[in-house]
């Protein structure tokens, strides 16, 4: 009964460890997840600003100054 009883504990100790080193690692991929996040944002802005620019800089269709078309 004594040698089940450790064997229990032993098991209830291992997934303790198991259960905080998952718990570790979600708080990294979520600290992750954020960063990626923010970069993300940070991305889209500036693709926003350089549409904007490409649509307000005039047309796009004007030849190169060496085509002699």
């Amino acid at each position: 009964m004594n040698e089940r009883i450790e064997r229990l504990e032993s098991l209830v100790a291992l997934q303790d460890r198991t259960m905080e080193k998952l718990s570790d690692q979600i708080f990294a991929q979520q600290n992750q997840i954020e960063d990626l996040r923010r970069m993300v944002e940070r991305l889209a802005k500036k693709v926003r600003a350089l549409d904007e620019e490409l649509e307000t800089s005039g047309p796009a269709d004007v030849p190169p100054p060496h085509y002699n078309g």
